[in-house]
């Protein structure tokens, strides 16, 4: 969710003939943000502290070091700068949801709703705010109020392919294959730069569950291709080479990913699923109650969870999950009773 807020400076503040407090602040904080376009960031995390010694609470400081820390991936850093810059100027709604996505990536959802619903009372227009609601509502299974926030999204900014893509999303999530795909191919006919790759990666995990594995991995070839960086195309790039039988290679691309983002807790599911067809449910088991932990969420959790258990012989254990994995629509009532026996 990087629909993050930075405070910027006129240019024009370098110019003053005075060197006031205020005015080295200012120019620290420009100076900083110069750095973070140069992708120095090293120095503009100098510079932004630099503004903060002057004043120690200088809200735009946090805030565009709390940015900073999201770039690169330290969400407690980035949280801690954000509450700082909410500590200093309460109504800062750029703070507030600068803090939502930080929030988000570590799978704290109810707190980053609880920061957009103070954004909303003070920007309702703001199409960043129901992008990052949809995608929390999505990740909480709360898909009638997540296509709510998109589609609200979507009247702020028609032409918005990302918008389109996540909605698109969702009708993969609640399992619309036809109506995913129907938005998915239109996005690619717009072919606006940059949406290219996600469109692939959501196309490819639609085949995927359809079981059509050739043309997944062909997908994803084109997305990691164009952002091989990206922690959720070579998860996913992973998970279908496990079910194409290349156990190592996926294995071998799902660590790589991790090491981008140990966040993910889909990562260590598939690491999980790698272990469990491997033969070693133990440590599939230790795999998969991780993942939860970090994400519990996470699709099929529940289902392979109880996988691992019955492998190792716990049958109580297994069926808890397998029971828990049919309420999530994970698995049919009829498998659990014929996991569990039951009536």
């Amino acid at each position: 969710m990087r629909q993050f807020v930075w405070c910027v400076w006129g240019v024009w503040l370098l110019a003053a003939c005075s060197d006031s407090r205020e005015t080295r602040m200012q120019r620290h904080l420009i100076q900083g943000n110069e750095m973070v376009k140069l992708q120095n960031l090293d120095v503009a995390e100098r510079y932004f502290r630099e503004a903060i010694k002057l004043d120690s609470c200088y809200a735009d400081a946090w805030n565009n070091l709390g940015s900073l820390y999201y770039q690169q991936r330290k969400f407690t850093e980035a949280l801690d700068s954000y509450d700082e810059a909410l500590r200093c100027r309460p109504g800062y709604w750029e703070a507030y949801l600068n803090r939502a996505n930080a929030a988000y990536e570590v799978h704290e959802y109810y707190r980053a709703l609880d920061d957009l619903s103070h954004v909303e009372k003070m920007k309702p227009d703001t199409v960043a705010l129901h992008i990052a609601k949809g995608l929390t509502y999505t990740k909480l299974r709360k898909f009638d109020d997540a296509m709510k926030s998109f589609r609200r999204a979507r009247e702020l900014d028609p032409r918005n392919t990302e918008i389109q893509v996540n909605i698109g999303t969702l009708y993969y999530y609640k399992k619309q294959y036809d109506s995913a795909n129907q938005i998915f191919d239109a996005v690619l006919d717009v072919d606006q730069e940059g949406t290219d790759a996600n469109v692939f990666n959501a196309k490819a995990m639609v085949a995927a569950d359809q079981g059509r594995y050739d043309e997944a991995k062909k997908l994803l070839e084109h997305a990691v291709g164009d952002k091989a960086d990206d922690a959720y195309f070579i998860n996913n790039y992973g998970y279908v080479l496990l079910m194409k039988g290349d156990l190592e290679t996926g294995r071998a691309y799902i660590d790589a990913s991790i090491i981008i983002d140990p966040y993910n807790g889909w990562a260590y599911r598939n690491k999980g699923i790698y272990y469990l067809l491997s033969g070693k449910p133990e440590e599939a088991l230790r795999l998969f109650q991780r993942a939860e932990k970090a994400d519990p969420f996470v699709e099929k959790i529940h289902y392979y969870l109880g996988e691992a258990h019955w492998l190792m012989g716990d049958r109580d254990a297994a069926c808890k999950q397998f029971q828990l994995a049919a309420v999530q629509g994970e698995l049919p009532d009829q498998s659990v009773r014929n996991y569990c026996k039951m009536p």
